[in-house]
């Protein structure tokens, strides 16, 4: 992305015996250039290495595997850049989430929705009392046609006698049923 992550210095060495001075001389050159990490490849290494390693912090290696170490590397510092970078104005970006929680905007969005929230419940309720008082009104209509449904059949039995067809849910005992039904419901 052409963002500057950091820098590591190299130095070769094709000699077959290794020397100490060669760590110090690095780790001048690499305060010289302002370098955050120093790497010395060679074909002579410290008794104590066995392919790579750190000697008083600069990375020593073998060739064959010099690439391995530079992808290692340079792969830490585009993470160590990414992770200063996500830290720049952090504490400016904590502040003004701070300040943005306990300023007046905030407060007054906040009482916006609670608002929003009293009027919803205020016309929630307003809406269960219009429709109680609606099906009560229905309840009664019903129970007037009812009664009055069960007076004119008994007024047509009183009439006709017996030769009225018997419709059962007007019976004594089916009525009395339902009208416990609409009282309960």
């Amino acid at each position: 992305m052409g963002q500057y992550c950091g820098s590591i210095i190299w130095e070769s060495k094709r000699t077959r015996n290794w020397s100490d001075g060669w760590i110090d001389k690095l780790k001048d050159d690499q305060r010289e250039v302002k370098a955050d990490i120093a790497v010395l490849m060679s074909i002579a290494l410290p008794k104590e290495i066995n392919g790579f390693s750190q000697v008083k912090g600069i990375w020593v290696t073998s060739f064959p595997l010099a690439m391995g170490l530079a992808l290692a590397l340079r792969e830490n510092l585009l993470e160590v850049a990414s992770a200063k970078q996500a830290a720049v104005g952090k504490a400016e970006k904590m502040e003004a989430i701070y300040n943005y929680f306990s300023g007046t905007e905030f407060k007054q969005k906040v009482e916006a929705i609670v608002e929003a929230f009293v009027t919803m419940n205020t016309d929630l309720t307003k809406e269960k009392v219009a429709m109680e008082k609606l099906w009560s009104k229905r309840e009664q209509q019903i129970k007037k046609v009812v009664i009055s449904t069960a007076r004119m059949y008994g007024d047509m039995q009183g009439i006709i006698g017996a030769s009225l067809p018997e419709i059962k849910s007007l019976e004594l005992k089916s009525l009395t049923d339902e009208t416990e039904e609409i009282r309960e419901g």
